[in-house]
């Protein structure tokens, strides 16, 4: 099993070094150049809802991120200790509605095989799975 893990602050300026990390830790599976992209790009868009929702823009906040490669599939934690969104309130807008935001969870969920929000005491745990079967 492969383990990573990297905290940074909620500044929008960690996002880019964030994703190269991501994207570093995935080059060693065998996913599709449009799989890695489509992940990094919902881990991103992850990051992004916690700093505009749970940390309400506040740039000097936490956000862990685990990455584990286990035998079946990639794992990544993203953990936050903001204000919580109840699973069930977090919806998408209709793809069909030109305008912009409200995508992202679309995003996540098509990159992602499985993605699970776990409300913790404080703040919100989102683990996001990537099977490895499904790989090209």
């Amino acid at each position: 099993m492969k383990k990573k893990k990297v905290e940074f602050s909620s500044h929008t300026g960690n996002l880019a070094p964030m994703r190269r990390f991501v994207r570093k830790f995935l080059d060693a599976y065998p996913f599709s150049e449009r799989e890695r992209m489509l992940m990094v790009l919902g881990v991103d868009e992850a990051c992004t809802n916690i700093i505009r929702h749970a940390y309400h823009l506040r740039d000097d906040q936490l956000i862990s991120l685990s990455l584990e490669g286990l035998r079946h599939c990639v794992r990544m934690r993203l953990r936050d200790y903001g204000k919580q969104t109840e699973a069930h309130a977090m919806k998408g807008r209709s793809h069909d509605l030109i305008r912009p935001g409200g995508l992202g969870l679309h995003l996540i969920r098509t990159a992602f095989d499985k993605v699970d929000y776990i409300l913790k005491a404080r703040g919100t745990e989102l683990v996001m799975t990537k099977n490895l079967e499904k790989a090209a």
